[in-house]
C-alpha cells in the first residue's frame, strides 16, 4: 500500500507523531483523533495516512477503512443523532488541506454542525440530461 506524506502538512506531521493529538483509533491506512476546536463534545476526525487534498484524489482502499472507524466512534460517543462530514476545497469550507472526515455529535440543536440547505428549483428535462451525461461518464 502506498503511502504518501507532505513535510509541510499538519494533519502528516500528526500521523508521524510530530505533533501530539488525542488518538482514538489507528490503522495501516487511517488515523483518528479528538478535534482540538470541537463543535461538540466527542467531535472527531479521521484521516487518511495518504496526503491528497482532496477526497478524490484518495486511493479507493484508503477510504474503505475510514467509514468503519466513523462507525466505531459514533457508536462509542452513543450518538444517538450525528453528522459525518467530508469537505473538499476553501468554498466548500475545507481548511486543512488534506482530506478528512469529521465525525460530529449532535446533542441537540445548538450544539454540533448547523447547516441550512437551500434547495434550488431545476426543470426536470435538465436534470435528466444532466443524468444521461454523468452516467456517460461513470
Amino acid at each position: 500500500m502506498a503511502t504518501k506524506s507532505l513535510a509541510s502538512c499538519i494533519f502528516c506531521k500528526i500521523i508521524k507523531g510530530e505533533i501530539p493529538s488525542l488518538k482514538l483509533i489507528e490503522t495501516n491506512l487511517s488515523y483518528s483523533f479528538l478535534d482540538i476546536g470541537p463543535i461538540a463534545k466527542g467531535h472527531a476526525l479521521i484521516i487518511p495516512k495518504y496526503h491528497a487534498e482532496k477526497m478524490h484524489e484518495v486511493p479507493d482502499e484508503y477510504l474503505a477503512d475510514i467509514l468503519p472507524i466513523g462507525k466505531k466512534i459514533a457508536t462509542a460517543l452513543g450518538c444517538e443523532e450525528y453528522n459525518i462530514l467530508q469537505n473538499n476545497g476553501p468554498l466548500a469550507h475545507q481548511v486543512v488541506k488534506h482530506a478528512h472526515f469529521h465525525v460530529i455529535p449532535k446533542p441537540n440543536a445548538e450544539q454540533g454542525l448547523i447547516i441550512g440547505w437551500p434547495t434550488q428549483k431545476i426543470d426536470m428535462d435538465e436534470l435528466k440530461k444532466l443524468q444521461e451525461e454523468l452516467q456517460s461518464k461513470l
